[in-house]
């Protein structure tokens, strides 16, 4: 693992939401607006951008947790930019927070959790389950 950042720096995302991204349940759409789990997942996409530079190529991510606070609703089409910040990096975890914003307005933050490890060791572990 390689590690050129340093706490502070930052990363950007920036997502269009599209209409797969609503609230929908196998009961049906809830409501036709950004669901929490499609921008968590969009969240976390955004904190992996840090990841994809500091994996040598033996190597993968793989998360530890994604805490999001969902402050307000984002309507399909709605450009989210995505902004992460890098928390720290301990051994081979890498912590970022993040804010989603629409228009400036803030829909969302929280922080994510990733480590780093050999894919051979991920690997091993899948296959141990």
């Amino acid at each position: 693992m390689i590690n050129p950042f340093h706490p502070g720096d930052m990363k950007i995302y920036k997502y269009v939401v599209a209409p797969q991204d609503t609230a929908f349940f196998d009961s049906g759409q809830v409501h036709p607006v950004y669901a929490t789990f499609s921008l968590g997942r969009d969240a976390e996409w955004t904190c992996r951008l840090f990841v994809l530079e500091m994996k040598e190529p033996d190597e993968e991510g793989i998360g530890t947790f994604l805490r999001v606070n969902h402050h307000a609703p984002a309507l399909v089409g709605s450009e989210v930019v995505f902004e992460a910040k890098l928390k720290s990096v301990k051994k081979n975890e890498i912590i970022c927070s993040f804010e989603a914003r629409v228009e400036g307005r803030l829909i969302a933050s929280g922080e994510t959790g990733q480590k780093i490890l050999k894919k051979s060791k991920l690997e091993q572990l899948f296959n141990n389950l």
